[in-house]
C-alpha cells in the first residue's frame, strides 16, 4: 500500500515582508537626507519607504533597473 504523501515548503519570512525584498534607485542626494532625518523616498518604480536597512543584502529592484537603463540609453543619443 502506498502512502498518501506531501510536500510542504516553508519560506522563512524576512522582517520586511515580501514586498521590501528588493533594493531601489533613487538620486543619491535624497538618499542620505532619509537616512540622517528619516524622510521618504521615491524609488524610480514608483515605491515610497523611509530608507533604513542595507541595499547590499538584496536583489535590484527590476522595475527600478529597467527604468534606469532606459534613461541611460536616452543620455548616450
Amino acid at each position: 500500500m502506498l502512502e498518501d504523501t506531501r510536500v510542504e515548503e516553508r519560506v522563512v519570512p524576512t522582517d520586511d515582508g515580501d514586498h521590501e525584498r528588493f533594493s531601489h534607485y533613487v538620486p543619491k542626494d535624497k538618499l542620505m537626507d532619509a537616512m540622517v532625518n528619516g524622510t521618504p523616498v521615491i524609488a524610480l518604480c514608483g515605491k515610497v519607504w523611509v530608507p533604513s536597512r542595507d541595499p547590499e543584502r538584496y536583489p535590484v529592484c527590476p522595475e527600478c533597473k529597467d527604468i534606469w537603463e532606459s534613461l541611460r540609453k536616452g543620455e548616450d543619443e
